[in-house]
C-alpha cells in the first residue's frame, strides 16, 4: 500500500508583513550569533579594564620585568650586529653583546651621579644667578623693586620635596636592581625557549603562526631601538659639540639626557630642547650662550625629526601620531617614567599582534599610520607578481 507524503502548503505573507500560520504573538527569530558578538565584546572590555588596573596594582613588580624583556631584546639586536661584524665565536657573541649593555648601563649611572652631583655643587651659585634673572625681568615691566627667589619659594614645602625625591630615587635604582636580576634570569633560561615553544604549539602551522608574530613584534621592536638610537646618538653627539663651545659645564651629562630621553616620544623633545639653555642661564651671566644653545638645539630636532627619521622608519613604524600621544598618556599613569620609554614599543607590539589575526586586525589598522599596517614589502610584491605571471603562462589553454 503506497504512503502517501503529506502536501506542503506555502505560507502566504498578509498585508501587514505577518505569514500565516506563524503566531505573531510571538518574537521574530534573532540572526544567529547576534548575543555572542555582544557577549564577546563585553568580556573583551571587562578583561581589558581589569588587566590594566592589575597592571596598575602589581607595577612594582611588572615594570622591572617589562624593562627587562626590552634590553633582552636590544642585546639580541646587539648579537647579530656583533655576529655580522666582528669576528667573535658564535658561542661568545651572546657574552660579548651582554656585557657591552651592562657596561652601557653601568656607564650611564656614572654620567647621571657625576652630572647631578656637579649641579648640587654649584647650589648657592645658582640661587644668585636666579635672583639676577629675576631682577632683569622686572626691569623689562618697570618693577623697581623685584622679589627675591627666597621670597617666592617661601610657601613651598621644599623639604617634602626632597623627601619625595629621595624616594623617587631610591624607588628607580631598586627597579633598576630588579631589571638587572630578571635579565640575567632571562638571559639564562632562553636555551629552553625553543623548547617551550613546541610544547605550546604542538602543530607545525600554529608554530608557523606564532614565529610570524614574534618576528613582526621584534623587528618592530628593533626598528624602533634602531632609529631612535641612531638618531639620539646624532642629535646628543652634535648638541655636545655646541655644549662645548660655548663652555657650558657637564657636556657629557646634558648630552646623555637628550639621548636618553631620545626615546619619550614627544616630551623627550621638548625636554632636550629646554634643559641645557635653562642650565645655562644659571650658569653664565649674560644671555647669548642660552640663546645660542636653544637656537642650535632646536635647528637640530627640526632636522631630525622632519629629515632624517622619516627616512629611516619603514613599515614597523607606521604608528599613527595619535596612536603614539594616547599610549604614552596611558602607560606613563599606569607605570611612570617606565611605561614612557616603553610607551611606543608596546604600542609597535600590540599593533604587531592585532595584525596577525583576522578578528582584531581592525585594531592595527586603527593604530596604523595609513591603515594599512605592515604592507607587503616591494620585494615580496615583486615576487608574488612573477609568480602569477609563471602560473598564467604554464596554465593549459581552455577551448570552449
Amino acid at each position: 500500500m503506497p504512503i502517501k507524503m503529506p502536501k506542503l502548503s506555502r505560507r502566504k505573507a498578509s498585508p501587514d508583513g505577518v505569514q500565516e500560520g506563524v503566531d505573531a504573538s510571538l518574537p521574530p527569530a534573532r540572526p544567529p550569533h547576534e548575543g555572542s558578538t555582544v557577549t564577546r565584546n563585553s568580556v573583551a572590555i571587562i578583561a581589558v579594564i581589569l588587566a590594566g588596573g592589575a597592571l596598575y596594582w602589581l607595577r612594582g613588580i611588572v615594570t622591572p620585568l617589562a624593562m627587562a624583556l626590552f634590553l633582552l631584546i636590544m642585546i639580541e639586536g646587539l648579537t647579530r650586529w656583533v655576529a655580522s661584524r666582528l669576528p667573535i665565536p658564535r658561542s661568545a657573541v651572546g657574552w660579548v653583546s651582554a656585557i657591552l649593555v651592562f657596561l652601557g648601563l653601568f656607564g650611564a649611572i656614572w654620567v647621571i651621579v657625576d652630572g647631578l652631583s656637579g649641579i648640587i655643587a654649584q647650589g648657592q651659585g645658582i640661587g644668585e644667578r636666579l635672583d639676577q634673572i629675576i631682577a632683569d625681568i622686572a626691569s623689562l615691566f618697570g618693577i623697581t623693586t623685584p622679589p627675591a627667589l627666597r621670597d617666592l619659594v617661601s610657601d613651598l614645602d621644599l623639604t617634602g620635596y626632597a623627601a619625595r625625591a629621595a624616594l623617587t630615587t631610591q624607588s628607580v635604582f631598586s627597579a633598576a636592581f630588579f631589571t638587572l636580576v630578571y635579565l640575567g634570569f632571562m638571559m639564562a633560561s632562553k636555551r629552553s625557549f625553543l623548547k617551550k615553544v613546541v610544547a605550546l604549539f604542538p602543530l607545525k602551522r600554529e608554530r608557523y603562526q606564532a614565529a610570524q608574530i614574534f618576528e613582526r613584534v621584534r623587528g618592530g621592536v628593533e626598528g624602533y631601538l634602531m632609529v631612535q638610537t641612531v638618531t639620539g646618538l646624532m642629535i646628543s653627539a652634535t648638541a655636545w659639540l655646541i655644549m662645548v663651545i660655548v663652555g657650558l659645564e657637564n657636556p657629557l651629562f646634558w648630552a646623555f639626557l637628550i639621548f636618553l630621553v631620545g626615546y619619550i616620544p614627544v616630551v623627550g623633545g621638548a625636554i632636550a630642547a629646554v634643559g641645557p639653555p635653562l642650565y645655562a642661564l644659571v650658569q653664565f651671566d649674560s644671555y647669548w650662550q642660552a640663546i645660542v644653545l636653544f637656537a642650535g638645539l632646536q635647528v637640530i630636532l627640526q632636522v631630525s625629526g622632519n629629515f632624517i627619521q622619516p627616512r629611516m622608519q619603514g613599515d614597523n613604524q607606521n604608528i599613527d601620531p595619535v596612536t603614539v600621544m594616547l599610549f604614552l598618556a596611558l602607560w606613563s599613569a599606569l607605570w611612570g617614567i617606565p611605561g614612557a620609554f616603553l610607551s611606543t614599543p608596546i604600542a609597535v607590539m600590540v599593533m604587531a599582534i592585532t595584525a596577525q589575526f583576522g578578528g582584531t586586525r581592525w585594531i592595527a589598522v586603527l593604530l596604523s599610520g595609513d591603515g594599512n599596517p605592515y604592507p607587503v614589502p616591494p620585494e615580496q610584491r615583486k615576487l608574488i607578481a612573477e609568480a602569477k605571471a609563471r602560473r598564467k603562462a604554464t596554465a593549459p589553454i581552455k577551448f570552449s
